[in-house]
């Protein structure tokens, strides 16, 4: 079952798939961008370790081949990937929005990278044999998660932008992260720290009028309806 589900869901150039980050100081600084503070990923070995890929075993005994498809289906990081059916803004998503989620995307990628960079920790299919992943043999670091990162930063902002449906864009994101513990490609720590990565650039961003402004800007495309829309 494991290997089809691997056979329908992930593309075999995806084993030697790398990812370019771009780099970016357009709402924080250099020094602002840095987190000497970030919490370490757990200690090879030890219990918290152990329980992270006890986890990723038991989800490769029960994940199906549609759980596996939908992983693959968000594997490139992608605003209307994440959140095309239920984004807030008109449709087709204005090039001028576009613009804005990609520099929130670019800046957010690079931190992420950077704090992967210092950490180094392995993927998951390269610390134990007997784990496969339906997503493939991927390239890169595994924390934090970087879909995890940009998927609640991206919730966040669609619920600054439309605060009635907060609870349900934060419940995308959390499904998109769990999609790459389903995938075998992340940590469930790798998750948490994106989340937690996420939740801190949202407030240093709101401290940056570029951003600000830039949020204003979005506000400008949400979709006007009879009740509920944000002015």
């Amino acid at each position: 079952m494991l290997a089809l589900a691997a056979a329908l869901c992930a593309p075999a150039s995806r084993a030697a798939e790398q990812w370019e980050i771009k780099r970016a100081n357009y709402y924080l600084t250099a020094k602002q961008q840095q987190m000497p503070e970030f919490k370490p990923p757990p200690a090879a070995g030890s219990r918290a370790d152990l329980a992270d890929l006890a986890v990723l075993r038991e989800w490769q005994k029960k994940r199906t081949t549609e759980q596996c498809a939908a992983a693959n289906s968000e594997a490139r990081a992608d605003y209307d990937l994440f959140f095309g059916e239920i984004s807030p803004f008109i449709r087709p998503l204005p090039v001028e929005a576009a613009a804005v989620l990609k520099r929130v995307k670019t800046e957010t990628d690079g931190i992420a990278a950077d704090i992967k960079e210092k950490f180094k920790r392995p993927r998951p299919f390269e610390r134990a044999a007997d784990l496969e992943p339906c997503l493939g043999r991927i390239g890169g670091l595994a924390y934090p998660s970087g879909h995890a990162t940009i998927s609640r930063l991206y919730a966040l902002m669609l619920s600054d932008l439309a605060p009635e449906r907060r609870a349900e864009f934060l419940a995308r994101a959390d499904e998109i992260g769990l999609y790459r513990i389903i995938g075998g490609v992340h940590h469930p720590t790798d998750i948490e720290a994106g989340q937690a990565l996420a939740d801190i650039l949202y407030r240093r961003y709101l401290k940056s009028q570029k951003f600000r402004k830039d949020m204003q800007a979005l506000r400008g495309y949400l979709l006007r309806e009879p009740a509920g829309a944000v002015k």
